[in-house]
């Protein structure tokens, strides 16, 4: 059996690092590949029964270090050349932009670290209709993502703000009306959609409820379909286009 595939969080951190070390610097036994490999093998990505002995082990970390080494157009060294569309495909979406790349490492770090946090995050249903492992973050940010828009007390609250300032729950993207469609049976229900930008996450950040949008069911999967920019401007442009 062949260990799994490496996913978009794993290589992101990976490429992180690589930004920061020197080539020569590479093998196996450096502390902070060491390190890195502990953290791949605590990513809640891939089940137990999916991973061999030597799963994400610092021998293979280092490896994808080299990979990138080839990739890299301005790196001098010669690298391993047996690297997946994946990879390249990561290493230029981050070439130039860095500083996204390490907010995004260390929003997944930080996960880590909070039990709570992270067994909710490994709960999160993944969802065919939201290409979640196509979004630029990675995985575990996109459920972070739904991890907030499923605080109840928070819903709750916008709902209760929303009906004091305009009497109603209309999507804030199509202006459908549940209640008026369906009757008593839809009175009160809407859904939650977090409008932050996943790029600019910070697990220690408190969501406000300026944060929310309420919106309806089919307008909250098409902003899960926009994973480059979840926000509802993006959505309404897309409408009737």
């Amino acid at each position: 059996m062949k260990n799994p595939k490496w996913q978009r969080d794993e290589l992101i951190l990976t490429l992180n690092l690589y930004f920061n070390l020197e080539s020569s610097s590479f093998i196996s036994i450096n502390p902070e590949i060491i390190k890195l490999s502990e953290i791949l093998n605590k990513l809640p990505l891939h089940s137990k029964q999916n991973r061999n002995s030597d799963f994400r082990n610092p021998n293979g970390v280092a490896m994808k270090l080299n990979n990138f080494t080839s990739i890299d157009p301005n790196n001098p060294s010669k690298g391993l050349e047996r690297f997946s569309k994946l990879d390249k495909q990561i290493f230029f979406e981050f070439q130039n932009n860095q500083t996204v790349l390490k907010n995004i490492s260390n929003v997944i770090i930080e996960t880590l670290g909070d039990e709570e946090l992270n067994t909710k995050i490994y709960q999160i249903e993944e969802l065919s209709e939201a290409p979640i492992t196509e979004a630029i973050e990675g995985e575990i940010i996109f459920k972070l993502h739904k991890v907030r828009e499923r605080n109840q007390k928070l819903i709750n609250s916008k709902k209760l703000q929303v009906l004091k300032e305009t009497g109603k729950l209309l999507c804030q993207v199509c202006d459908f009306d549940f209640h008026k469609k369906y009757g008593e049976i839809g009175k009160g229900f809407i859904e939650c959609h977090h409008t932050q930008q996943l790029s600019t996450y910070n697990t220690n950040q408190k969501t406000t409820l300026d944060d929310l949008a309420l919106v309806c069911s089919n307008c909250h999967r098409m902003l899960h379909r926009l994973p480059e920019d979840m926000s509802l401007d993006r959505l309404k442009s897309q409408m009737g286009s």
